[in-house]
């Protein structure tokens, strides 16, 4: 079959077959994933086309995944962080659908107190395992949309489901149908994706499910689970761990639309960020992520970092209010108890802090120079400046200034005492011979009892 794709312009074939292999034995792609080594790379050089859909945008798993590698939430805390996420989303609700755990009785009270902000976005959605007993309560508490696990990948399949492809299709299809049955839209979680047999299991299954919306009339999304982070963006990647071939295969051959299409990304090889772009890039729509990457092992996708690279894709801000990136940093310390590592991206203590002299002279001139965006303007960071040897008066009134927050009007300019008797603390310091920069703690402690002496 062809069809005529109005946004390449160019006719296109559509209809691909491809029927479930149910193999004997499974396929564990020893080849790139031999467990005693580390795993491969391979490439046969075929290039799929970037796809980026008219509409992008986030949805979060803060309350779901994020709650897997730590000691849970209270029902304030996730309260507090829901609206926070809706600020920070904006009125665009770029930050489409939050995903909760219903389990807990703490858990469904802050659904229940999240249901009742009123908010359009994020939507509230659920996670649950495929029984009777949990269609029933999402039923119970009105949510339209919930996640339902259905591991793709022979370690699953075979190993931990104990089934064959075939049976684990019908089971997944009975559980969808159940779903639908119920009134709830039905997200697939196709785990394990990037070690499946792809043209072998995952896009038959797909093909089945897209087959049942059409029958039902009611949407089924597609979550494409990198659940190991072994997804790869390099242009000519084979599958299972190409992320552009993932994406196309889903959307091309699997004729899942973008806005049903979604990717949610570990970071256990450092590709969470990329690898969710691609996603972006190739055809997802949506791209799964919690805030501060917290998550299981080594965590999710970033939620504050694909706000930064919707923002870069598409020019705009569309409302988001970036500022609000801090107030969840500081709530995350200061009320949690989490200690962010100070040199994370956005959020970390030191991410816009400069420490060599050099730079810091360059820094006190033109901060453009050294800092990556108006950090003060954006995110209410001002820019800092580490202070050492070669810092001199103008970068301790500076630290001083930024540190603390002062306002215009008490701004210490560098011959304030203040100011003074810091850098002559400084000098003394490396006089003894010291030769690392000194600490903000250092510093505040020093200032704090300089300025106590000096009123």
């Amino acid at each position: 079959m062809l069809e005529f794709n109005k946004k390449t312009n160019l006719l296109e074939r559509t209809e691909f077959k491809y029927p479930l292999q149910d193999v004997e034995e499974p396929n564990l792609y020893r080849n790139l994933y031999n467990y005693d080594e580390v795993p491969k790379i391979a490439f046969n050089h075929r290039i799929v086309p970037i796809n980026m859909p008219e509409e992008i945008w986030i949805t979060d798993t803060t309350f779901r995944d994020g709650q897997q590698s730590r000691e849970p939430y209270t029902t304030e805390q996730i309260v507090h962080l829901y609206d926070l996420l809706h600020k920070l989303g904006g009125p665009k609700g770029i930050i489409r659908q939050s995903e909760f755990f219903l389990y807990s009785k703490k858990d469904r009270d802050a659904v229940y107190q999240c249901l009742e902000r009123g908010y359009e976005f994020p939507e509230v959605t659920s996670w649950i395992r495929a029984s009777q007993k949990d269609f029933e309560l999402v039923k119970e508490i009105g949510l339209k949309e919930t996640g339902i696990l259905v591991s793709c990948s022979d370690y699953h399949i075979f190993y931990k489901l104990k089934m064959t492809r075939k049976q684990a299709i019908d089971h997944y299809l009975r559980v969808v149908r159940q779903c639908i049955e119920y009134g709830i839209r039905p997200r697939c979680h196709f785990e394990d994706i990037t070690r499946a047999d792809f043209y072998g299991f995952v896009v038959p299954f797909v093909f089945e499910l897209m087959k049942l919306m059409e029958e039902t009339g009611v949407p089924i999304k597609i979550r494409a689970c990198d659940t190991m982070g072994y997804g790869v963006t390099y242009p000519g990647t084979t599958l299972p761990r190409s992320v552009q071939g993932i994406i196309y295969g889903l959307n091309h051959h699997g004729r899942v639309p973008s806005e049903l299409l979604e990717w949610h990304g570990h970071n256990d090889f450092y590709k969470a960020v990329q690898n969710s772009s691609c996603a972006w890039l190739y055809g997802a729509s949506a791209v799964n992520a919690s805030l501060l990457g917290i998550g299981e092992r080594t965590g999710n996708t970033p939620l504050e970092a694909m706000v930064i690279e919707y923002a870069q894709f598409k020019g705009s801000l569309e409302g988001m209010d970036l500022t609000v990136i801090t107030e969840i940093a500081d709530y995350f310390e200061k009320e949690i108890g989490y200690k962010i590592p100070p040199q994370t991206p956005f959020v970390g203590k030191n991410f816009n802090v400069t420490r060599a002299g050099i730079h810091a002279d360059g820094l006190l001139k033109n901060e453009e120079i050294y800092n990556i965006f108006n950090t003060d303007l954006l995110l209410n960071r001002p820019v800092r400046i580490a202070v050492s040897n070669t810092s001199g008066l103008a970068g301790v009134a500076h630290w001083i200034n930024s540190y603390f927050r002062l306002s215009q009007e008490e701004e210490m300019d560098k011959q304030h005492p203040v100011v003074v008797a810091v850098k002559e603390w400084v000098d003394a310091q490396y006089e003894e011979g010291r030769v690392t920069t000194i600490t903000d703690e250092e510093l505040e402690k020093v200032t704090l009892e300089i300025m106590k002496k000096i009123k």
